[in-house]
């Protein structure tokens, strides 16, 4: 099942159980459709670009939501209820481009990231790891010669 955003914005003076009753109810709605809700998140107050104008007067602010959800492709049709609901100035539903999910994610292991295919000596040549051995012979040397300790 792909994943969807739905953004709820509904009226400013809406009380947060009316707002928790309406996410309920998409909620439920998704459930039945056997799909899964993976977050939500409150925006709280927003002011509006526009004005928004509906029955009950014109609109400058609401309160955002954000539900992520992976419902069936044919979950936006059954969204129509909607539409009818005065608490909401707007809504929108929006599919996730270019996401894989589940067992696809596991499929799609192309390789292109095994070490096999990196050459033996991808991070140093040999050469200079001899070089970088005598300077570690020079350096104890040195420290014997200043503390007066041997081996």
């Amino acid at each position: 099942m792909p994943l969807y955003d739905c953004m709820l914005l509904l009226k400013p003076a809406v009380e947060r159980v009316a707002l928790m009753d309406l996410v309920a109810q998409v909620g439920r709605h998704v459930y039945h459709k056997n799909g899964v809700i993976t977050d939500i998140k409150s925006f709280g107050r927003t002011f509006l670009g526009y004005a928004i104008k509906k029955r009950d007067g014109r609109f400058y602010k609401g309160q955002l939501m954000q539900m992520t959800m992976m419902v069936p492709p044919s979950f936006n049709k059954e969204l129509h209820y909607l539409n009818k609901e005065d608490r909401l100035l707007r809504w929108l539903f929006v599919k996730h481009k270019n996401t894989v999910y589940g067992l696809d994610f596991m499929n799609d292991y192309d390789g292109k990231h095994n070490l096999l295919n990196y050459p033996k000596s991808g991070l140093y040549n040999m050469k200079d790891r001899d070089e970088d051995d005598e300077d570690d012979d020079e350096d104890e040397e040195e420290y014997v010669e200043v503390t007066g300790e041997t081996k």
